[in-house]
């Protein structure tokens, strides 16, 4: 098969959609299949932005067998709503005009939020007749709603009625939980074409490493009870708690929040945090993809933190990574999100309610006075991890689907 990924984030980028991407790609080339991936210039997450992406519209590079088609799209200041609002407008026109003047393929795969990108590459599909799958790793406007960020009725009728059309559009959906595919189906989907794939992990790359590590020794921290949280720090990930638990913690010296990564929130906790003269937190920028494993080895307790107001079923990417990593998970979720399921049944961690820092603050101290839990939950999310969330499980799970999708269009 000839394959396209159309991604709004792409390496030399770092996060999740990012690589999951970029893995799928590797995995779908080594299995003998043809891709080209569809995107735009690095703009997001680059620690130093590559000399051949500083000019030009377009280009196209090579790597690992992988085809990348790029387009540059501009970029609107990310701390206003209405900027990133209109950004995500220009990602779907810039990539869904690329879809539509791409060259032959079998099958399409289309990396969502932006909304308005899933929805115009469904569309370039249907136009082309092109089957395409839309991979929802976010529910949107659904998620932006329940957090504040939309409020305009206007707006939220405009991409609640977008969603919708996609689903009708797209020829099949891939969602990252059982309880997104009950949301996808109530909101439009037919249930036959809506699959579930878990958000996967590479665990060759992510394996239980050293603990006094080289970036442990660099950040001074193998003499500290290291509780730490790397990723995006936006409106979903619910900093303030993580605040909140720290304030609560500051007569134990010995345990030190590392708080890795950047985003629209960060800025504004990181001054709180100084008003409150916390010194029990080492804030460090976003660091290089082959970096992650290391911060995830010095660490005893990693966590993953979501809204109170985020009723929906997401399962943070980086819990797999953390399982992965055999080090034990500290959540802060919703009832309703599926990552507490998973925690449950792996027997991985302590999940405790979103947006209750002395809840999180109580899991932490629990972790750090019995050493033994902690390694057990550690060694037990490893081995869940290599059975149910391994790329090679997952992606080959994406084949399948891939083949079904564009046999249907035959």
């Amino acid at each position: 098969m000839h394959i396209l990924i159309v991604t709004n984030y792409y390496p030399p980028e770092i996060g999740g959609s990012a690589h999951l991407c970029y893995e799928l790609a590797q995995s779908m080339t080594a299995q003998g299949h043809e891709v080209t991936v569809l995107t735009g210039f690095p703009r997001y997450n680059v620690t130093e932005l590559p000399r051949q992406y500083r000019r030009g519209l377009w280009m196209n590079e090579a790597s690992n067998g992988i085809r990348v088609r790029r387009i540059r799209i501009p970029s609107l200041p990310r701390d206003s709503k209405i900027a990133r609002g209109l950004e995500h407008f220009l990602i779907g026109l810039w990539l869904g005009g690329l879809t539509s003047l791409a060259g032959p393929a079998d099958v399409a795969l289309v990396d969502s939020p932006p909304l308005p990108l899933a929805w115009m590459v469904a569309l370039a599909g249907k136009l082309r007749r092109l089957p395409v799958l839309v991979y929802l790793e976010d529910l949107f406007p659904h998620d932006a709603v329940q957090l504040g960020v939309l409020t305009n009725p206007v707006l939220i009728r405009l991409f609640e009625g977008m969603e919708r059309q996609m689903y009708h559009l797209a020829t099949a959906a891939a969602v990252h939980s059982p309880g997104n595919k009950e949301y996808v189906v109530q909101h439009g989907g037919q249930p036959e074409r809506v699959h579930v794939v878990y958000l996967w992990v590479d665990t060759d790359r992510i394996r239980p490493g050293e603990r006094n590590n080289e970036f442990a020794s660099q950040h001074g921290l193998a003499d500290r009870f290291v509780v730490s949280y790397a990723g995006t720090m936006g409106w979903a990930q619910d900093m303030q708690t993580i605040i909140a638990s720290a304030t609560r913690l500051r007569d134990h010296p010995e345990i030190l929040f590392l708080l890795v990564g950047d985003g629209v929130e960060k800025e504004q906790e990181m001054a709180r945090s100084v008003e409150l003269g916390l010194d029990n937190i080492l804030w460090l920028p976003m660091q290089p993809w082959s970096v992650y494993p290391e911060i995830l080895a010095a660490s005893d307790v990693s966590m993953i933190n979501l809204h109170p107001n985020l009723h929906t079923p997401v399962v943070p990417s980086k819990l797999f990574s953390i399982m992965a990593a055999a080090r034990p998970v500290v959540a802060s979720l919703p009832q309703i999100s599926d990552a507490r399921h998973i925690v449950a049944e792996a027997g991985c961690g302590i999940c405790v309610e979103a947006g209750d820092g002395e809840a999180l603050a109580g899991a932490i101290l629990n972790l750090h006075s019995d050493r033994t839990q902690a390694h057990d939950m550690g060694r037990r999310g490893r081995v869940y991890a290599e059975a149910h969330f391994s790329r090679q499980a997952c992606t080959s799970q994406m084949e399948t689907i891939f083949e079904n999708v564009a046999g249907d269009n035959l």
